[in-house]
């Protein structure tokens, strides 16, 4: 979902060409798809790491699973609220 994002379009042209050399083996937008995917792969094993790792704690504390569902619950209705609000006043 991270990459659909419209600031990736932004990130990795900001930051990325800080990181590539123009006398490399490689070219340039070679470096650039290199240096994305490993970016693209650490995220991947980042957010695998934390949802199985949420998911071991969350189970083994019944307590806290309830409270993390009632608060992101209440959390998105509250944006929904927010949001439609702002369509219907402008």
């Amino acid at each position: 979902m991270s990459g659909l994002h419209p600031k990736i379009f932004l990130l990795f042209p900001a930051l990325l060409p800080q990181f590539t050399d123009a006398a490399a083996a490689w070219p340039v937008p070679m470096q650039m798809i290199a240096l994305g995917l490993i970016h693209t792969v650490s995220c991947g094993v980042i957010y695998l790491l934390v949802g199985f790792g949420s998911q071991v704690v969350l189970r083994a504390r019944p307590a806290a699973a309830r409270f993390v569902s009632r608060f992101s619950g209440a959390a998105m209705i509250i944006i929904a609220v927010v949001l439609l609000a702002e369509q219907m006043l402008g």
